[in-house]
């Protein structure tokens, strides 16, 4: 069953479906651009750990429960010095949470020339964590951005989340909740700049080669369809579920309230 959005399915963006959909889909934009790069390039995936801060509501969907085993207890005669203390710990005064990690794997698209194995152009697809505001992983990914940037490589970042800070540029960007930024090595600063909104499909993107070599398509609403259907996700979404954030403008969520009850899933 297809998704019932005529583009990016908002419902994706869920932490317990994101990694894996951003997963699937760094693999099926690679499957697809293989046969248009042949025989002068290639495709590869080059995997990243970031780690990625959770707050208290994500902790029970990326680990289970934590069970505590209480050992047998085991006969021993205290010692005389034990036997005779006796010494009470100082009661707590407060209690807080320790910030808590997870290791989350990602995956770079990068398109090389295969005989020299010269890097020509980056996909980026954007993760929550290099977009988080203040985190370690965003100002990573900044200080990767900006050595791009410096390079001869093209790059082009899809941003396919709604939350989250987006890579910088110049200007403010229009109220829309996706967008995909390319930049040609041979055309900095000024960058190629798709909004998307939540009513549009999704755009076919140019990929940039090396001259004379023209562009090739990458299209990624094809990409994104292959991937929802393929991870099964039309069974994973309960569309009965508000959005479970507030980053959706009341136009936009009544849209998709309005577009849910068109298609019989709410």
């Amino acid at each position: 069953m297809p998704s019932p959005f005529p583009g990016m399915d908002p419902y994706l963006e869920d932490p317990s479906l994101w990694p894996d959909f951003h997963q699937r889909l760094a693999s099926e934009i690679g499957r697809r651009l293989t046969p248009l790069l042949r025989p002068r390039y290639f495709a590869a995936l080059e995997p990243r750990v970031i780690y990625e801060p959770l707050d208290t509501g994500e902790l029970r969907i990326m680990f289970p429960d934590a069970g505590v085993m209480e050992s047998p207890p085991r006969a021993r005669e205290p010692s005389v010095a034990y036997a005779q203390t006796d010494v009470s710990s100082t009661p707590v005064p407060l209690k807080r949470l320790v910030p808590m990690y997870v290791p989350v794997k990602t995956q770079t698209i990068f398109i090389r020339d295969r005989h020299n194995n010269r890097l020509v152009t980056v996909i980026e697809i954007l993760s929550s964590a290099n977009k988080r505001p203040g985190s370690y992983s965003l100002r990573e990914y900044h200080r990767k951005r900006l050595t791009l940037l410096h390079s001869k490589a093209h790059l082009l970042e899809i941003d396919l989340l709604r939350k989250g800070e987006r890579p910088p540029l110049e200007k403010p960007l229009p109220d829309v909740p996706y967008f995909a930024v390319l930049s040609r090595a041979d055309r900095r600063p000024v960058a190629d700049v798709w909004p998307i909104r939540l009513q549009e499909v999704l755009p076919i993107l140019p990929l940039p080669l090396l001259d004379p070599d023209p562009d090739v398509p990458l299209e990624l609403g094809r990409a994104v369809a292959a991937v929802y259907n393929d991870g099964a996700f039309d069974l994973r979404i309960d569309y009965q579920e508000l959005l479970p954030d507030s980053h959706l403008s009341p136009e936009n969520a009544a849209w998709v309230d309005n577009l849910l009850r068109e298609k019989g899933l709410r």
